[in-house]
């Protein structure tokens, strides 16, 4: 403790350098080299290397890091497992992007070449990701990073689907799927996003064949009228009954229709017309294939039409509208338009409006895995959310899955391992390519991004290789931790697909947050212009603040608004703990951890006080990180470390330090260093730089808290004693503080004091701490006894177990005492109402247990005698200043 270097001042900046570094190079992030302590592990949602990491990012992470430093400080043999994601379209449209400024498409390049030039882009932000991570001070074992594009997990991803295909799960088939025009490419349902957006009805003539008449048809889209093979009306439907198996003229074309009945059409709707354009639009598609109607595309897949769409072929598909509706209004075919606004889906990775198309893609059945999924759900072996709302989420979605379109028509990713023969369209599919391979070509498109994603609890460890050592010891994982907005995309693939390949559920747990959102509640974006960089703030408060802010300011499943005030308070906060430290480390001088001893022969109440507190503190800090109750866990370690430790429990060591004897002393070192000690660890797991470096000043430099055992409750020192007699010396303390502050009367004049207690008991304690009440109540005069002289103008408060009297000589005004009293009395008069009104609740009497009704009977009780108490000071005031009169 002579080597002293705590510098006056906390400066995140110096109290962050260097210390991740030294971790690394210590080596203590690996898991135990104890074959007997316990597994745990995590494996991080892999970020997409698409750019810098976000403060949902950063809230993710540290809610995992606190979780597996935790485990590692109990004795765990933990390993949280880093990665990075490929994001097939989002990554592809971004480089995509980059060259665009170039005025270069990948086309010009050719596929190797603009391969090689994303993964060059990989590079460079994949090291930005791990300078973030550094920064944020994340404990992952680098050693076993992984990347969905890797070598290992590219094997697990042909295994699967390979295994798939050949049980018929995995097939090819032309259907109605969300197409992205911008990135060419199609989408998962759960990729794309619904916006209200301004659009109308439009109302159009179709003239029947005969020359008859004609029907009203309403449509969104008149751009895809010219793929049209049907109109229909619902079936049954008695207005149109005689048209069923008639013709119609299509509007713009020379092409003849027929009018068809399916149940499909809702008869209450428009006109109970509909038009039936089976190659784009997916209930269409449906009933053109219940009638054998041609599925014509007028579309490319760029989102211009094709040469199907006559004059419009080139236009794009928002222009071809445009065109079209000028003339069916010139040729007498529009009725009326009618403006409203409706959902439209969009891309989530591109923002275009998705095109319904007809497309050959590879798909995953997903009535099997689905019902698997949910029958797991119903066992012993389930996967557990926290919170556990989010398993209905789940259940829902999984109840109502389509089918799983995984091909994507991309150049970066895992191209699909399915070949087909140059002449006779055989179809092959396998790990490796057909021996006569120069017969056969592959096919081009590349699989969906979260269907590598969805292995990644498994194929991490090793898989398929089911003797890999990290596969046997850690898989499978313990905590998955993730927001709620993925639970479609990534935590129900990875459950169906970890049951189907590992008959095991990938994690035990998963711990749903909610999202980061701006101060006044937006979403961030960078089309508001409102997004946050986690490094800007990490530069400004340090990586300390930053997770103490993002773990305290929020319950499980809930979302959190970015504060820069709360910033400032959480940096406060360290600022507390820093200068406490120091005073404490000051205080010890050649005092080292080797001295501690807690004789309680030689301790004070409140040395007795503050280790029950620690252990209290201690337990419950435990239960809620078990429970992933962060922010219960962090206002605990709050309320003890500011309230408990500094203003009460620091200050009232000074006097001992200074005064006391040198076994006194001793044990107040021994007191101050132990609990100090355990704050380190206690707050370690939430904030590893601060800590870190206190610790190195009381613990040699080659030690590290980060493998230090996390403390533990050690029921011992649960001294309920100690806490109500400290409980009534700080009530006693607060209130001269509180009458000083109603009299205008500072600490640095004396008071005069009497204190009646109302038990020999309390009557021992107050005099046995009598120095403490000198120390911060400064009386002039102090009495302490069971029975005192009561003055006739006089000031009373009741605390626990005392009365406490002020003598008005030159304290206070009786006139604002009096209307003080008054207050003080209506209060205590509501309290006893509320306590009242409870107990005559015949239903919360015998419903609650026992020992909450009698609480607020005590309660009662206590309340009546303060109104009681209050009531005869007022009346004896009141008589005071009429004699005055």
């Amino acid at each position: 403790m002579t080597d002293f270097k705590m510098p006056t001042k906390y400066n995140h900046l110096k109290v962050e350098e260097g210390k991740y570094k030294e971790w690394l190079d210590k080596k203590v992030f690996k898991p135990s080299a104890d074959p007997d302590a316990a597994p745990y592990s995590i494996v991080i949602p892999p970020p997409n290397v698409t750019g810098k990491l976000h403060l949902g990012h950063a809230w993710d992470t540290t809610l995992q890091d606190i979780i597996i430093r935790h485990k590692r400080m109990q004795g765990y043999d933990t390993l949280w497992l880093p990665g990075m994601d490929h994001a097939g379209i989002a990554t592809q449209a971004v480089v995509e992007a980059q060259l665009a400024k170039e005025n270069i498409s990948r086309y010009d390049l050719g596929r190797e070449k603009f391969i090689d030039k994303v993964w060059e882009w990989k590079k460079e932000y994949a090291d930005r990701i791990r300078k973030q991570w550094a920064k944020m001070g994340l404990s992952v074992d680098y050693d076993r990073e992984r990347f969905t594009l890797d070598e290992g997990l590219s094997q697990a991803v042909q295994e699967v689907f390979v295994r798939l295909y050949e049980k018929g799960i995995i097939y090819r088939g032309e259907y109605i799927i969300n197409w992205d025009p911008k990135a060419r490419t199609a989408l998962s349902d759960i990729e794309v996003e619904h916006k209200e957006i301004q659009g109308a009805f439009y109302h159009l003539r179709y003239p029947l064949a005969d020359g008859s008449g004609y029907l009203e048809v309403a449509t969104t889209r008149p751009e895809t009228m010219l793929g049209d093979t049907a109109v229909a009306i619902h079936t049954g439907d008695e207005r149109y009954k005689d048209y069923v198996g008639k013709m119609v003229k299509l509007p713009l074309t020379d092409r003849e229709i027929p009018i068809i009945e399916d149940f499909y059409v809702d008869a209450e709707f428009g006109t109970g017309v509909v038009k039936i354009t089976p190659a784009h639009d997916p209930n269409d598609f449906e009933v053109g294939n219940r009638h054998n109607l041609p599925q014509l595309n007028v579309m490319n897949d760029d989102g211009t039409m094709n040469d199907a769409a006559g004059k419009y072929a080139g236009l794009d598909r928002f222009e071809a509208r445009k065109e079209i509706v000028k003339d069916l209004k010139a040729q007498g075919y529009l009725v009326k338009v009618e403006e409203m606004v409706h959902s439209v889906g969009h891309s989530e990775r591109t923002g275009v409006v998705v095109e319904p198309r007809l497309s050959t893609q590879w798909f995953v059945r997903m009535d099997e895995l689905a019902k698997r999924a949910l029958e797991n759900q119903k066992t012993d072996q389930k996967v557990h959310f926290y919170p556990d709302r989010f398993e209905k989420t789940f259940v829902n979605w999984m109840e109502n899955v389509h089918d799983w379109v995984i091909s994507r028509q991309l150049w970066w990713g895992h191209q699909i391992p399915a070949w087909y023969h140059n002449e006779t369209g055989e179809v092959y599919v396998g790990k490796v390519p057909p021996k006569d391979s120069e017969n056969w070509t592959q096919d081009s498109d590349v699989l969906d991004t979260w269907f590598s994603s969805a292995l990644w609890p498994f194929s991490t460890m090793g898989w398929p290789n089911t003797d890999a050592p990290d596969y046997k010891r850690y898989y499978p994982t313990n905590t998955l931790v993730t927001a709620y907005d993925i639970i479609f995309f990534w935590v129900s693939r990875m459950i169906f697909q970890a049951l189907e390949f590992t008959d095991r559920i990938p994690f035990e747990n998963v711990l749903i947050h909610g999202l980061i959102r701006a101060e006044d509640g937006r979403k961030m974006s960078k089309s508001l212009g409102n997004g946050i960089d986690p490094m800007d703030v990490v530069e400004e408060y340090g990586a300390d603040a930053l997770r103490w802010f993002l773990t305290t300011s929020s319950t499980p499943g809930q979302d959190v608004r970015f504060s820069y005030e709360r910033m400032k308070s959480s940096w406060n906060f360290i600022n507390k703990i820093w200068n406490a430290s120091r005073y404490v480390l000051l205080n010890l001088k050649t005092f080292s951890p080797n001295d501690i001893q807690l004789d309680e022969t030689h301790m004070t109440v409140a040395d007795r006080w503050i280790l029950a507190r620690l252990h209290e503190t201690i337990a419950h800090v435990n239960a809620q990180l078990d429970k992933f109750e962060f922010g219960e866990a962090g206002r605990a370690l709050y309320n003890f470390i500011w309230d408990d430790y500094c203003d009460w429990y620091i200050e009232m060591t000074k006097e001992v330090l200074q005064e006391g004897t040198a076994e006194q002393v001793r044990v107040t070192q021994s007191v101050l260093l132990y609990v100090l000690d355990a704050i380190l660890r206690l707050l370690h797991p939430i904030m590893p730089f601060v800590t870190e470096e206190i610790y190195h000043n009381i613990y040699d430099e080659n030690t590290s808290i980060v493998t230090a055992p996390y403390p533990s409750c050690n029921a011992k020192w649960l001294d309920e004693e100690a806490v109500e007699n400290m409980s009534v010396l700080i009530e006693l303390i607060q209130t001269v503080r509180q009458v000083r502050s109603e009299v205008n009367r500072p600490m640095s004049r004396t008071v005069d004091l009497l204190i009646q207690a109302h038990s020999e008991e309390v009557l021992q304690f107050m005099r046995e701490n009598r120095s403490f009440i000198e120390r911060f109540c400064n009386p002039d005069v102090l009495e302490i006894s069971c029975k005192v002289d009561i003055p006739e103008e006089v000031m009373t408060k009741v605390i626990k177990g005392a009365h406490l009297y002020f003598p008005f000589a030159g304290l206070l005004d009786i006139t604002e005492e009096i209307k003080r009293l008054e207050k003080e009395l209506e209060k205590w008069q509501s309290e006893m109402t509320r306590v009242e009104k409870k107990l005559a609740n015949e239903k919360f009497v015998q419903n609650a247990p026992g020992q909450v009704v009698q609480a607020e009977r005590d309660k009662g009780a206590e309340y009546e005698e303060r109104y009681q108490v209050v009531k005869e000071q007022l009346e004896k005031i009141k008589q005071m200043e009429g004699n005055k009169k």
